[in-house]
C-alpha cells in the first residue's frame, strides 16, 4: 500500500496487537477505552519522537546536591485538539507523555449522513481566527486527536480551522485509517502536517465506514449504539 511520505504507520508489535483487540465486536466499552488510551499513547511516543526535539534548560540540583542541566522540549507551544467526541478518549495519554500541561481546544465536527461532508458545530479555539483578533495566541504545533479517519473530510475540515488559526505545523494522532481517506488528508498542507496511525484499511463501505475497520469507535466508547 502506497501512502504519502507525511503518513506514518506504526509498526510496534504491542500496538498492532492492541489494534487487533479493539476492532474485535466482543470487546466492551470499558476495555475499548482503555486500548484507544494506549494506543493513542504508543502512536503518540512516536509522532513526538519526531515532532519535538530538545532543549538545555537552566542548572538544578538533585536530592543528593549534584548540579545537572535541565531538559525541557521544542516547541513548547502546543494545544491539543480532540475531534468531538471520540478524541476525547486520546487526551489523557497524550497528556501524560508531554512534560509541561497543555491547552485543549475542542472542535465538534460531524460527518452528514447523505453527503458524507463535515459538518463544523463547535469550536473553542481561542477568538476561533488569529485574523484580526489580537487576543488569540495560535500555537506552534496543534496535535489533531481523530481516532478514526475515512474519508478523511474531517481531519481536513480541522486542518483547515487550524492553518486558518494561525498554527504553524500540525500532528494528527489517529488509531485507524481508510488509505483514501488519509492520502485526502495528508495532501491537506503537506508541508506543515504529519499523520501518525496505528493501522491503515484499503476500504470503505457504502456508508463511509472503515472495512473491516472497528464500528463507530464513539458508538463503542459511549455506549449510544443503536441510538
Amino acid at each position: 500500500m502506497s501512502l504519502p511520505p507525511n503518513v506514518h504507520v506504526s509498526r510496534h508489535p504491542c500496538l498492532l496487537a492492541k489494534l487487533s483487540r479493539l476492532r474485535s465486536k466482543d470487546t466492551e466499552a470499558r476495555e475499548v477505552k482503555s486500548l484507544v488510551h494506549d494506543i493513542a499513547f504508543i502512536v503518540g511516543c512516536e509522532a513526538f519522537a519526531s515532532a519535538l526535539s530538545v532543549v538545555d534548560g537552566p542548572k538544578d540540583k538533585t536530592p543528593i546536591g549534584y548540579e545537572y542541566t535541565t531538559t525541557s522540549t521544542h516547541p513548547q507551544e502546543i494545544s491539543l485538539v480532540p475531534i468531538l467526541r471520540s478524541g476525547l478518549a486520546m487526551i489523557d495519554a497524550v497528556q501524560t507523555l508531554l512534560p509541561a500541561p497543555v491547552p485543549v481546544h475542542h472542535l465538534g465536527l460531524y460527518r452528514e449522513p447523505t453527503t458524507l461532508q463535515p459538518v463544523e458545530y463547535y469550536n473553542n479555539l481561542p477568538n476561533h481566527t488569529v485574523t484580526g483578533q489580537p487576543g488569540a495566541h495560535p500555537s506552534s504545533l496543534a496535535v489533531v486527536l481523530d481516532p478514526v479517519i475515512a474519508t478523511g473530510g474531517t481531519c481536513v475540515a480541522a486542518i483547515q480551522t487550524l492553518k486558518e488559526w494561525g498554527v504553524k505545523r500540525i500532528v494528527v494522532l489517529s488509531v485507524i485509517a481508510a488509505s483514501e481517506g488519509v492520502k485526502h488528508a495528508a495532501a491537506e498542507w503537506p508541508e506543515a502536517v504529519e499523520i501518525w496511525v496505528a493501522g491503515v484499511d484499503s476500504a470503505l463501505t457504502p456508508n463511509g465506514m472503515l472495512k473491516p475497520g472497528l464500528g463507530d469507535i464513539g458508538d463503542r466508547i459511549f455506549l449510544t449504539i443503536g441510538k
